[in-house]
Parts: structure tokens; sequence; C-alpha cells
């Protein structure tokens, strides 16, 4: 793990509901749209203009089975916003694993939505599982991803760390071999 990399997230929140698909993150329409079209279309069709508001470090919360549906790339594009970490009451695996691909924090937490009003202040730790609501003064615990998982967080997500490790080139060096040929 990389030692410069902090285990906690916390940030102003914004909650969603259940069964939050990557349809409704990432629409269709936006699939190959470039980073900008990308963040003006995340969760558009059920918070038309949320991606507008989204400031630097903050937080999702969510109900049950986040991320269900494909393999679109929803880690990327909540970097993209800025979204420092992301909790739910439970993931859907793929959509879970996409944000730990791109090095973006998540922690399953059981009774999040009822502990958090939007706009309120979270403080995580995605490996102690430890969640304060910073503007309520309360708690509870989520349960940590498994260390492999934390590992890939930890270290910036895996292409950051097969670069680090000298499995992948720079992205200029990748460029310039495409052009070649």
């Amino acid at each position: 793990m990389d030692s410069t990399t902090s285990s906690s997230f916390g940030g102003r929140v914004w909650k969603f509901g259940d069964d939050i698909d990557t349809d409704l993150i990432i629409p269709g329409y936006a699939i190959f749209a470039d980073r900008e079209g990308q963040m003006a279309a995340c969760m558009s069709a059920n918070r038309p203009g949320w991606s507008a508001q989204v400031e630097p470090g903050d937080i999702i919360l969510a109900g049950t089975n986040f991320g269900v549906g494909s393999g679109r790339p929803i880690g990327n594009t909540f970097t993209y916003l800025g979204i420092a970490g992301i909790i739910a009451e439970s993931f859907n695996g793929l959509g879970m694993r996409n944000c730990i691909n791109v090095g973006l924090p998540v922690l399953p937490c059981t009774g999040i939505l009822d502990a958090f009003e939007e706009g309120d202040v979270v403080e995580a730790d995605w490996i102690t599982g430890a969640v304060a609501n910073t503007t309520k003064g309360t708690s509870l615990t989520g349960q940590p991803v498994p260390p492999a998982l934390q590992e890939i967080i930890g270290g910036g997500g895996v292409e950051r760390m097969l670069r680090d490790q000298g499995y992948l080139s720079g992205e200029g060096e990748r460029m310039a071999h495409e052009k070649a040929l």
C-alpha cells in the first residue's frame, strides 16, 4: 500500500437510494463521451444538474445494490467529479470493483442511509470500517473491503500500481507507440 495514501475519507454527503445502476450513473449516450461529457451526464436521469453541484471531496451514500448493471467505467466518472468515496448499504460486485480498480474508496455499511441527511458531513475509514456523522455526532461501523482490495485502493488503483511497478509505461510513451503503429 502507498504509505502516502490515507485510509480515511470524508466530506459532504449526497444520498441516493437502492439499485442505482450503471445506466443512471453513466447514461448510454455518454458512454463514449469525453471526460466533461461523462461528468455532465452523471446521474442526470435521476438527479438532473447534480454533477454541476458536486465539489471535490464530496461523498456518495447509497442504499442496497449500488452499481448494478454493466461494466461501465463508473469509478472513472466519479473520480473525474472529485468524489472522495462511496458508502452504501451494499454494492453490486461489478460496480464495487470498478470503483476499487481506479482507487476510489468504497465501504459497505448497513444503516448508512438512516444515519445521515443529505448535506451532513461524513468521516470514514475504509480499512477499519469506522463511519462518523460529524454533523450529528453519531457513528457506526461498516464492513471493510478485503486486504487485497484495500491494497488496490491504497495504491491508487490498478493502473497506477502497474505503472509504479514498471509493468505499464507512461501515457505519453503509449500514445507515441500507438501512433508509430
